[in-house]
């Protein structure tokens, strides 16, 4: 889609085809309205129970109001990958290790249902949050193989 400014005021929005626009008095901004899907780099996060892991996710969103993408937030790409990052953040400190390692389709859809509803303002739709990866330290590793060792007959 395209957002149409006319003396840098809001016009209309431009659907696909051909459409005049005049310079110098007319301007417009292209909005790709396909579903788009970003990594979330990896972020450092603590658990309820205290412990440090790395974790990183895919988001995936589409526009669905390209006006409002353009005009109600100034990069959404951008904002949508900061409250993503902060978002699995706070999320991931609100459970346990073995909750994050165990429910981590509930923890996702949770991530999702929160991102949604901040980006609804902005024009956007959170399709699906997929978390990706989670790291334990070396030591948390350690630990749960001697763990292990020990359950075994």
């Amino acid at each position: 889609r395209g957002i149409l400014f006319t003396f840098g005021k809001f016009s209309r929005i431009l659907k696909p085809g051909w459409n005049i626009v005049l310079p110098v008095i007319q301007s417009f901004k292209k909005v790709d309205v396909r579903t788009k899907a970003v990594d979330v780099p990896e972020q450092e996060a603590i658990t309820k129970d205290n412990v440090s892991i790395k974790i990183n996710a895919v988001i995936y969103y589409k526009v669905f109001d390209a006006s409002k993408a353009i005009i109600e937030v100034e990069n959404f790409k951008y904002a949508v990958s900061q409250l993503a990052q902060t978002t699995m953040r706070n999320a991931v400190g609100a459970v346990t290790l073995d909750e994050l390692l165990s429910q981590r389709e509930k923890i996702s859809e949770e991530i999702c249902k929160i991102i949604d509803k901040a980006t609804d303002d902005w024009g956007i739709k959170v399709e699906n949050v997929e978390l990706k990866d989670i790291a334990l330290p070396e030591e948390m590793k350690r630990v749960m193989l001697k763990q292990k060792e020990k359950n075994k007959p």
